[in-house]
């Protein structure tokens, strides 16, 4: 199958004034969509890994033929990191901004993260940590548990085993149009978007 860009599930200037229309326009249609095509290319040679979603693709990157194995890393990590990206944030007309979790999910990041609070500050200390470009996530393991990690590049949690269901856009071109330097402002503003019932849903789905 040919990969496409995804609908975004909102207006281009729907997250103001988190992140900026301009810069919606700028990272999805030409960030995201530059990755797509490029993987949409490199497939052309081997037509049979055309019947994989992404994901399936970056799981099994070691089967994936080496000469374009960098390629699919590169590009599919990128399609796939930026489509979970998209549909974990929240507009603010879209119910409760700077809601938090709830129900199984809570309990776990209480019982596993030390509660919600512990967890923001746990996650913005690794995303201000991480040096140069790459995500942050937050995943389940292979044992079922929520670990918070970060990656390089466009690397994606699928790779090391763990299944992400939240994540956040560390490269600069993700904010520097409105935030320049000041990554921990961009950081900040992240959790007044993030829709915890598509995250709770992600949750489900790999704890089943």
């Amino acid at each position: 199958m040919e990969h496409k860009l995804p609908t975004l599930p909102y207006a281009f200037d729907a997250l103001e004034p988190f992140i900026d229309a301009e810069t919606m326009h700028i990272h999805y249609e030409r960030h995201h969509g530059t990755y797509i095509n490029n993987l949409n290319v490199a497939l052309e040679k081997y037509p049979y890994l055309q019947a994989y979603d992404v994901h399936g693709l970056i799981r099994n990157l070691p089967s994936i033929p080496e000469d374009i194995r960098m390629i699919v890393r590169n590009n599919g990590g990128g399609h796939a990191n930026h489509t979970l990206f998209w549909e974990t944030l929240k507009p603010f007309e879209h119910g409760s901004v700077g809601g938090r979790p709830f129900g199984t999910l809570a309990q776990a990041i209480a019982q596993e993260l030390g509660g919600y609070d512990i967890f923001k500050e746990n996650f913005k200390k690794a995303s201000m940590s991480h040096f140069g470009s790459g995500w942050a996530f937050l995943s389940v393991d292979c044992f079922g548990k929520l670990v918070i990690s970060t990656t390089v590049n466009q690397d994606s949690t699928h790779m090391h085993g763990f299944d992400p269901i939240l994540n956040l856009d560390l490269w600069e071109h993700a904010y520097y149009l409105k935030y320049r330097n000041k990554r921990v402002d961009y950081v900040e503003a992240f959790f007044e978007h993030i829709d915890w019932e598509i995250v709770d849903a992600r949750y489900q789905s790999f704890r089943q």
